[in-house]
């Protein structure tokens, strides 16, 4: 029973804290909250005397909520702008919405006045059907004079209008064509390309891997990249490469020598005193003691260097006015490195992280070509930050 009577109170908190809260929407002018409310509230038994309250907010936002829309298409006819079409349409639409809401809620008993709530219903459908022909009529006329235009930006403002006209209007005459074109229309076609300004001679194979755009994933909704011009296609923008200085260090071969010496168990002996006698224990067995013994290694490291760093700068050209837009500094320096060793001795002598050393061997210097590809993959990496965090357009 105790269990009972707190679910009641719960209920009974709850139930209170939402006429409460939906009292507040009411009178802040927000009629489709409170509708959304009080149709949430009225689930379940909605002729129950506890929520007689959301009945009376039903009907009153109902009501205000209608006579504002009514008023507000008036106006908006009255101004006679195309832009109002949209906001006209999404009006009825909204009107006929909100009864079906309510529809199936009715009828709605005031137990104090012993009447139904007042929902007066109209038929919106032929408010509907012609505002939604007006706006689509509009959204095709307009964005058919959008494409005309030379400028991208506006070209995409008809794309998303026709978009949304699709989705308004499937099929709507040649809607889909004319997205297609917008969206040709409206793309930034950006070509990519490397210049060598070094005294040195770029792998084709880095510069093939540079202007694989397919591996960056680059593309998006408005901007595609290519490495070799397609024809038809008419650039807006140029991103190049430029590659200003390759350095190539001279291949090192570096000697050095070191010993080192640990102590290390080497079995046991005996415990001896001061006087050399056996130590015993009680049972006059001889105690013994690990026997430690120092083991020594001299060790020949030769390490293998060789380095290149590759400078190069990343220029972003409008060509249709042939204006440098932006530079961006590209660098990366690659080195190869090998550390081989031999050892005389005891190798227990030294750390176990060290032993690798000693089963390496001298390897061949990569060519100066090698080494300038070798760079690429950091070089790509940085490229593909600095694209991302500099959009073509702002």
């Amino acid at each position: 029973m105790k269990k009972i009577a707190l679910l009641l109170a719960l209920l009974i908190l709850v139930t209170a804290c939402g006429v409460k809260q939906t009292r507040e929407l009411l009178t802040s002018g927000d009629y489709d909250a409170v509708v959304r409310n009080s149709v949430d509230g009225l689930q379940g038994n909605k002729n129950a005397k506890g929520k007689q309250d959301y009945v009376y907010m039903l009907e009153e936002a109902f009501a205000k909520a209608k006579d504002r829309d009514q008023r507000d298409i008036q106006a908006l006819f009255k101004d006679a702008n195309p832009r109002n079409l949209e906001k006209i349409y999404n009006t009825y639409v909204q009107l006929n919405y909100r009864q079906e809401q309510i529809r199936p809620l009715l009828p709605l008993k005031l137990l104090k006045e012993g009447r139904d709530a007042q929902f007066p219903f109209d038929d919106y459908t032929d408010q509907i059907v012609s505002s939604k022909n007006a706006l689509s009529k509009y959204l095709y006329d307009n964005s058919k004079a959008l494409l005309v235009t030379k400028d991208k930006l506006t070209i995409r403002r008809a794309y998303d209008d026709l978009l949304y006209l699709e989705s308004l209007n499937p099929g709507f005459k040649d809607t889909a064509k004319l997205i297609e074109e917008a969206k040709a229309k409206g793309t930034d076609y950006v070509s990519v390309y490397t210049k060598n300004e070094t005294n040195m001679v770029i792998p084709v194979r880095l510069e093939k891997d540079l202007l694989d755009f397919s591996t960056y994933g680059l593309n998006d909704k408005w901007t595609v990249y290519h490495s070799n011009r397609i024809k038809g296609i008419d650039y807006d923008y140029g991103l190049i490469v430029n590659f200003r200085d390759i350095k190539i260090s001279p291949e090192q071969i570096k000697e050095k020598q070191f010993e080192k010496e640990k102590q290390i168990k080497d079995g046991q002996k005996n415990l001896v005193d001061a006087q050399g006698h056996v130590v015993k224990d009680s049972l006059g067995r001889p105690i013994k003691v690990d026997n430690m013994k120092t083991i020594k290694i001299s060790i020949y490291e030769f390490s293998q260097t060789k380095a290149c760093q590759v400078t190069a700068k990343v220029d972003y050209i409008n060509f249709k006015t042939n204006q440098l837009l932006e530079t961006f500094p590209l660098a990366s320096e690659f080195v190869f490195s090998n550390v081989y060793a031999t050892y005389k001795g005891d190798k227990r002598a030294c750390e176990d992280a060290y032993y690798t050393n000693f089963d390496r061997k001298v390897l061949p210097f990569p060519s100066n070509e090698q080494m300038i590809y070798d760079s690429g993959n950091d070089l790509k990496a940085k490229l593909k930050d600095i694209i991302i965090n500099h959009k073509i357009r702002k």
